[in-house]
């Protein structure tokens, strides 16, 4: 049965929301200005989202802030550090070098968006500026900037995520060994939640 409400045209989305005001139009550049790199460099997370023949991904990255590095005002640097092996967005990359990416500063309302291209690279000398204790990542993305632009705080806002009185306990989120004693018959979640800390302490890098 077919839903009268559903928007299948720019057209009739346009007249539901209207235009954009003119600062949301502004912000847009395709380059990394001064304040748009200082959003960077004060970022210890990020989701990268990649498209690849299964499908679209989101990935999130993490490190001290400053772990993407600011090449030049249309490149950014961003080292592959340890996960759980899957290489999901690399794989993609392959593919399709389209990325966006979504910054995060804990305390900050506004979030930071990247679209461009990237490419993933193995050469020794750019691994070794990413070294860290002792440690280089397997691979870099050079990722070529084609827009950026600032999300208003508004879903911040909304989620309180750097409200303290919204965390949520852990009791309350099912653990990683529950949720794959779940989905494997036998087995044995609570055992791999003991050694999971210990586990992800020895192989941050």
């Amino acid at each position: 049965m077919a839903d009268e409400h559903l928007i299948t045209d720019l057209a009739a989305l346009e007249r539901l929301y209207g235009t954009p005001g003119e600062a949301s139009l502004r912000k847009e550049t395709d380059r990394l200005t001064p304040g748009y790199r200082a959003m960077v460099e004060s970022s210890p997370f990020l989701v990268l989202a990649t498209n690849g023949p299964e499908g679209l991904d989101a990935s999130p990255r993490g490190d001290q802030p400053g772990f993407v590095a600011v090449e030049d005002e249309r490149t950014l640097l961003l080292p592959d550090r340890r996960g759980n092996e899957r290489i999901d967005s690399l794989r993609n990359i392959v593919g399709d070098p389209r990325v966006a990416l979504l910054f995060l500063i804990p305390g900050i309302g506004e979030t930071l968006r990247v679209n461009g291209r990237a490419a993933i690279s193995a050469a020794p000398a750019l691994l070794q500026r990413f070294v860290v204790d002792g440690k280089a990542p397997r691979t870099v993305l050079v990722i070529r900037v084609e827009k950026v632009f600032f999300q208003c705080s508004r879903a911040v806002v909304r989620a309180r995520l750097w409200d303290p009185a919204g965390h949520v306990e852990r009791a309350a989120v099912p653990t990683p060994g529950r949720i794959l004693a779940e989905l494997a018959a036998g087995f044995d979640g609570e055992a791999y939640d003991r050694a999971l800390p210990d586990r992800v302490r020895q192989t941050l890098y």
